[in-house]
């Protein structure tokens, strides 16, 4: 069972019916859980993350059928995280802030990732979000393993000859990312539809000199509007799953030097070249045992997981301050 981690704990300071940020904005409180709340900014926030979340991954009847109770099943995530997070604690949770901070560090070192600096770039480019805002779902996210783990997931059995079956049929889930290094040249579309043909003109014109024997990096030094032209367009080292999947595609599509065709997004025209591809491999059975048997022990544990949750419901103290009704309607 999936959870949605809060977008921002706050604490209940006053059975007010706002509460109010550091920007002294006034925001409606929704549900009180514990001594937690969930404000309407909150919710919306994380129902538009679930949404994205649903267009990446389902279309068609399928996707409507999903965004039918998306509100209401991540309204329950949001309370069901405040509840298991409080369960952690009083279980004595090992998930400490150095437990995340260690966490951060080898995401950094299986990432090839410096500095923070480097990561929290990254994270904004693909999440949206910061290196302190990221830390914080990690500390959530790994709370609630820790409850599951040891209130439901460690009483379902799995034996040892499924775990390796499992790994040898699926050893592509456990494969490094692919890292690569590419130039990129990118070009602002403009706010007007005469803003946009000169862009594609000024595009055309770059690829005509790259035909004509003009490098990439002197022509991204020139022409591109991003920040990368600094340094020719070299954006470093980077892990398949930190740009855009449009980019990342046409990079691995591409031979050393290569350039791709052009590659539109909302805002601008892109070009990019093709610096370096390295493969990864696959990490060893050892190495992924542990993830193997939370998966293989999510499924077979579907039921016990809601009767834990249901229960750890009826002993909270869960109040609605606006109608659960009148919530999920928006």
């Amino acid at each position: 069972m999936k959870l949605i981690a809060p977008a921002l704990a706050v604490l209940l300071l006053a059975p007010a019916l706002v509460a109010e940020t550091k920007a002294d904005v006034r925001d409606e409180i929704l549900v009180v859980v514990n001594k937690h709340i969930i404000t309407r900014r909150e919710l919306n926030q994380a129902v538009e993350q679930q949404h994205a979340a649903l267009y990446r991954q389902f279309s068609g009847k399928e996707l409507d059928e999903k965004l039918k109770d998306a509100r209401e099943k991540t309204l329950q995530g949001l309370v069901d995280a405040f509840l298991l997070e409080d369960k952690g604690d009083e279980m004595g949770s090992p998930v400490t802030d150095e437990y995340i901070r260690a966490s951060i560090d080898g995401i950094k070192k299986e990432n090839n990732f410096a500095t923070d600096g480097d990561l929290e770039r990254a994270l904004k480019g693909s999440l949206g979000i910061g290196l302190p805002e990221f830390m914080k779902r990690q500390k959530q996210q790994a709370t609630q393993q820790f409850v599951l783990q040891r209130e439901v997931y460690s009483k379902v059995a799995v034996e040892d000859n499924e775990l390796r079956a499992y790994y040898e049929d699926h050893k592509d889930e456990y494969r490094l990312p692919s890292r690569f290094r590419i130039r990129e040249l990118v070009i602002a579309k403009g706010a007007t539809p005469e803003d946009q043909v000169e862009a594609r003109k000024k595009l055309a014109a770059i690829q005509a000199e790259l035909k004509g024997g003009k490098s990439f990096e002197e022509l991204a030094r020139l022409y591109s509007t991003s920040p990368s032209k600094a340094t020719g367009g070299d954006l470093g080292w980077m892990n398949k799953g930190f740009l855009r999947p449009s980019i990342e595609d046409a990079a691995v599509q591409l031979k050393p030097e290569q350039v791709s065709a052009p590659i539109e997004t909302d805002k601008d025209l892109y070009l990019i070249q093709l610096m370096a591809l390295e493969d990864a491999p696959v990490k060893s059975f050892a190495e992924v045992k542990a993830k193997i048997l939370e998966k293989l022990q999510e499924p077979k544990a579907q039921n016990a997981i809601e009767q834990y949750l249901a229960n750890l419901r009826m002993r909270a103290n869960i109040r609605y301050l606006v109608p659960k009704d009148q919530i999920l309607k928006g």
